[in-house]
């Protein structure tokens, strides 16, 4: 269980870090300024570094169903390792939520409201206003491009050294565009635990945030696979 347990403490740390820097430092309380964009997005790509070169060797810290999925159709990985994988991911990311959960409920005046926790949506009320379409379209395309970037650097002829970073950097870039839509989720066990918290829109929401990043990732693979991968990689 010891790929499982990692992959359960790396979404943990991924959702702790990425939703909690959007829930209590992303708007402005205090005397605290607020993250913003830039900050929300660093918060969630320095996380996935950090975690890498802390879970990686032990179980390539996918910490994500999508790229779970991705490997399996890859061929990296069991349809056994895929389900346990994901199983634990989706426990890291409540977990992480319920941590949220409960220190958010020790700021006084606290009000959950709509979306609350970092929960990912779309529509009239969420951040940027936008539609269901752009907002399948935007976790269908860039959790396609995430897969190809995880695909390439730790292929054969990837800098296997650089690898985290390059994962975590791209997830960054991810983030700057997509948070006005989404929120950005690229990651279904993201989604699932502030949305069970969240309740109300977000959990209605979730099915998109589950099979958006699905098909992109398998969109992605298969990109990598027959049409950017050699005989080497």
């Amino acid at each position: 269980m010891k790929k499982e347990i990692a992959e359960l403490f790396g979404t943990f740390c991924l959702v702790l870090f990425g939703c909690g820097a959007a829930t209590v430092a992303g708007g402005s309380v205090g005397a605290i300024s607020g993250l913003g964009i830039l900050g929300i997005s660093l918060a969630f790509g320095v996380a996935v570094v950090v975690m890498a070169y802390t879970i990686g060797p032990i179980s390539g810290c996918h910490i994500n169903p999508a790229i779970s999925v991705g490997m399996l159709i890859a061929g990296k990985l069991s349809f056994k390792d895929t389900i346990s994988y994901i199983i634990a991911q989706c426990i890291g990311g409540i977990l992480a939520t319920l941590v949220l959960f409960i220190l958010l409920d020790g700021q006084n005046g606290f009000i959950a409201g709509e979306w609350a926790y970092g929960s990912n949506g779309w529509g009239e009320g969420y951040l940027g206003n936008y539609t269901m379409q752009s907002a399948f379209i935007a976790e269908v395309v860039f959790t396609a491009i995430f897969l190809i970037v995880i695909h390439a650097v730790t292929s054969r002829l990837g800098n296997t050294t650089m690898a985290g970073m390059a994962i975590g950097l791209s997830l960054v870039l991810i983030h700057m565009v997509v948070i006005p839509i989404t929120g950005t989720s690229v990651n279904p066990a993201r989604s699932l635990g502030p949305a069970l918290f969240a309740q109300g829109l977000a959990l209605n929401q979730l099915w998109l945030f589950i099979i958006a990043p699905s098909i992109g990732a398998v969109i992605g693979t298969l990109i990598w696979k027959y049409g950017i991968a050699t005989s080497e990689n």
